[in-house]
């Protein structure tokens, strides 16, 4: 009994921490939207389709899409990133052939194949959008940091 007591207060207590925390103004991404209703969904921003890599800005940066996706199928029998990114398809795709890392297992023993742990692309690769920042944004890129310290 002294349990379910407490649980029940530790319930309530959460409850009225995230009640007040709403109603002090506190920033967050459901833009005043109450918990208690449904936020509007925001539009669905467009992918940009210039086939222009952008610059990574840290080191083991997953490199972004910069073409659209929305058709390709990603499934355990088919992977249509492959077609054109796979080692032996690059020379009449001219595409980028996937990290040397993607065909390496968990103890860096190189395959044939991709590796099952990278062969779901858009786990880590997203589609480049022009889109204003839900947060503000205060990154450095390490280059801008070296280059202010001199």
């Amino acid at each position: 009994m002294k349990r379910i007591l407490i649980n029940i207060t530790t319930a309530l207590g959460l409850v009225f921490y995230a009640t007040s925390a709403l109603s002090d103004g506190t920033a967050t991404l459901r833009q005043g939207t109450p918990i208690t209703s449904e936020a509007e969904a925001p539009p669905i921003t467009k992918e940009e389709n210039t086939d222009v890599k952008r610059v990574r800005n840290y080191p083991e940066q997953p490199p972004t899409i910069p073409h659209q996706v929305r058709d390709y199928q990603i499934t355990l029998n088919a992977n249509k990133c492959l077609s054109c990114h796979a080692r032996t398809r690059t020379g009449e795709s001219q595409a980028p052939m996937v990290s040397v890392t993607h065909y390496m297992d968990r103890d860096n023993q190189v395959l044939a194949t991709v590796s099952p742990r990278r062969y779901f692309c858009n786990q880590c690769h997203v589609t480049q959008v022009s889109a204003r920042p839900l947060v503000e944004n205060e990154f450095i890129d390490v280059e801008d940091l070296i280059k202010g310290e001199q």
